[in-house]
């Protein structure tokens, strides 16, 4: 008897401690799969950071909140079901998911339900946190061959040969008040694409409220379709390194704060352009609502060379429509527009003072650059952005 009261003593005082104590590492099995380096302290919240080394497959059942960096490795797949709201902690930059090269997430979202990221904080703001990461192994200009190059935010290794690479599915999903500021020189963006492969999913993704750019391309191949990018503080979209995907239905709306509705690099000047080729997206169906001409801004600049296909284009309420930047050495931007590598198609420039403006040190007129002004209707973001979207 006094043995059987001692061992049950034992047992409450075991089963207490381990309840109280949220410091050490806990290891909560939810659909088989280990949180690592996580903790509770609320019995319906799991917080996810840390690097994992399983798959990690969330529950619809449960609450989420990314705390700190939390990153995918090699291998591994991040799966979240749709119409999941994930929050993360509003502690700026070091707060953002990451999924390494030969990594995957699953975030199949749908119109209905769409998966969304955005601030813990009452008041959520642009910067909060971090955002959404993806790295792969297609190819960028700032190394060459297979050799990779490294990220901002988080010092992951991206690039490599495979224009094919497959980071996933990403479908519906709204990242909200990210781009929290590490430094100077590295802010997070809304969704950043590293190096990413044309196998990867993206399509009907928003950037809402973010501190720096909405989304970038980092080189990689691959092709985003339907995005949204609403009051980013920075450029909207953004290329360099070599980006060669599509970009197809794309909507842009500044908000007070902002930028460039596209900012495009043909490579990343502040390393070299070793691979020797240029970024050179094609861009179809883009509407660019900027706050009216008098605001002294520009829709578009496009710089260090780079190349790109516009077709069916709307732009309203800028200064100028494009910029042009460049010179006759590393940054040919100018060529770029004598050989036919950089075009403009189908245009319709609305309270916009300058349609083109050119600072490249290559001569050629307007007409050389832009045909069909006037035909532009832009991306039908009535119909697509729909329901799942803000502003």
């Amino acid at each position: 008897m006094k043995n059987n009261l001692i061992l049950g003593i034992a047992i409450i005082s075991m089963l207490f401690s381990c309840s109280s104590d949220d410091t050490s590492d806990i290891y909560i099995t939810d659909n088989s799969v280990n949180y690592n380096g996580g903790g509770t302290t609320d019995p319906e919240t799991i917080f996810l950071s840390g690097t994992y080394t399983q798959d990690l497959i969330l529950d619809a059942n449960n609450t989420y909140k990314v705390n700190g960096s939390l990153i995918m490795a090699s291998g591994t797949t991040l799966e979240i079901p749709a119409g999941m709201t994930i929050t993360a902690l509003a502690s700026g930059a070091n707060v953002y998911v990451a999924i390494s090269q030969g990594a995957k997430i699953i975030a199949n979202g749908t119109a209905d339900k769409p998966i969304v990221f955005t601030s813990d904080a009452s008041a959520p703001s642009a910067g909060d946190w971090g955002g959404l990461i993806l790295l792969g192994k297609a190819p960028i200009n700032s190394v060459t061959g297979s050799s990779t190059s490294t990220s901002e935010i988080a010092s992951l290794p991206f690039g490599g040969t495979d224009e094919a690479d497959d980071s996933g599915i990403i479908r519906y999903v709204r990242v909200e008040y990210s781009g929290g500021a590490a430094d100077g020189q590295s802010e997070n963006n809304g969704f950043s694409f590293y190096g990413v492969g044309n196998a990867t999913v993206v399509e009907y993704i928003q950037a809402f409220e973010g501190k720096d750019d909405g989304i970038e391309f980092f080189g990689g191949t691959v092709n985003a379709s339907y995005i949204s990018v609403v009051n980013a503080q920075d450029d909207s979209i953004d290329w360099t390194e070599g980006y060669r995907g599509t970009i197809t239905n794309a909507y842009v709306k500044h908000g007070a704060d902002h930028d460039k509705g596209i900012e495009a690099d043909g490579y990343n000047t502040d390393f070299s352009n070793a691979a020797g080729f240029f970024s050179k997206p094609t861009v179809t169906n883009l509407t660019i609502i900027g706050l009216g001409s008098s605001t002294g801004n520009e829709a578009i600049r496009l710089r260090a060379g780079t190349q790109g296909v516009f077709n069916n284009v709307l732009i309203q309420g800028f200064e100028e429509g494009f910029d042009l930047d460049g010179d006759a050495g590393d940054n040919p931007t100018g060529a770029g527009v004598l050989s036919g590598d950089l075009s403009v198609t189908d245009v319709t420039f609305t309270d916009v003072v300058l349609n083109m403006k050119n600072d490249t040190g290559e001569t050629f007129t307007e007409v050389d650059f832009i045909s069909g002004e006037g035909n532009g209707t832009g991306t039908d973001y009535a119909t697509w952005g729909a329901s799942w979207t803000v502003e």
